[in-house]
């Protein structure tokens, strides 16, 4: 795999204007099928390692909340726009999304590339298969721990509501308006404490970039249920759900802490499919305990 090449380090911009901006690296990665990722890092290189994987349709701009929380600024937090996302690389072919081991050795590059020891990966809703599609390549030795955020771990469909299902024929529609009517809606969807008006505007404008292979690629995969790979995990597992979610069911992460028992569930009462949005303050304590707690095993 080529070597990182390391942007200078600058200031990013936050979600909201009313955050405080934090200095990081932004560098890019290439994946094994060359797939150029777009990495950002902050944090002390010796501190505990969190990497944090967004969902669908979203960026490495999601978790604003958690990268400007001084609560967590005694960690080293990588994040990164998945493959089809944000300012990564946007293959336009269908098995660049359908194949599970695409997003595992994406994973593995921005691993590598940033050069973490033993992070614990926090994957949120789409995140949440790319957290699973790594352990099914790789295992979860180098793993401190995993948080799985309104997960996607198992693609049978009675494990989402009728909203989402209806969502899966208007994003994958040739029809450019019908696309775009359902990405504004889909991504209301994501919130039961909407955001402001200026969050939405740049929440709308990252959905909008998503490559739409991305879409039929996930719903053509092959690899459709994840469940037994986190049950083989031998580190600590933390289930954190809104529960207000519209899209994915609580019998999601049910069924995770069915087969991986010593799992840990943490349901965010006022909270839709986001809760690390809607609930900073206790998602960001409750993470900063977990990797705390996950690193001292």
């Amino acid at each position: 795999m080529p070597a990182p090449t390391f942007a200078q380090t600058q200031a990013s911009p936050a979600l909201s204007t009313s955050q405080t901006t934090v200095n990081r690296e932004s560098f890019r990665v290439t994946s094994s099928d060359g797939t150029s990722l777009a990495v950002t890092a902050q944090g002390a290189p010796g501190a505990p390692e969190i990497l944090l994987i967004h969902g669908l349709r979203q960026s490495h701009l999601s978790w604003e909340k958690q990268l400007n929380d001084p609560s967590l600024s005694g960690f080293r937090i990588v994040t990164f726009d998945l493959r089809g996302h944000g300012n990564s690389d946007k293959p336009v072919t269908l098995d660049a999304y359908s194949d599970a081991n695409r997003w595992a050795e994406d994973v593995q590059a921005v691993i590598k590339g940033a050069k973490l020891r033993r992070p614990v990966l926090v994957g949120w809703s789409l995140g949440g298969y790319v957290v699973g599609a790594y352990l099914q390549k790789y295992g979860g030795s180098a793993l401190a721990g995993i948080d799985l955020v309104d997960p996607v771990s198992n693609l049978s469909p009675d494990l989402f509501y009728k909203e989402t299902i209806d969502f899966i024929a208007t994003t994958t529609s040739k029809n450019l308006e019908t696309r775009a009517v359902a990405t504004a809606d889909f991504l209301a969807a994501c919130f039961h404490q909407a955001p402001t008006p200026a969050e939405m505007r740049e929440m709308l404008v990252i959905n909008g970039m998503t490559e739409p292979a991305v879409y039929e690629g996930v719903l053509k995969t092959e690899t459709t249920n994840l469940e037994p790979y986190f049950a083989a995990f031998k580190g600590p597992i933390l289930l954190s759900q809104g529960r207000h979610d519209r899209l994915v069911k609580m019998d999601m992460i049910e069924r995770l802490k069915a087969v991986a028992p010593d799992s840990e569930i943490s349901v965010f009462e006022n909270s839709g499919h986001s809760p690390f949005f809607e609930e900073p303050a206790r998602f960001n304590a409750e993470l900063a305990s977990f990797v705390t707690r996950a690193n001292a095993r």
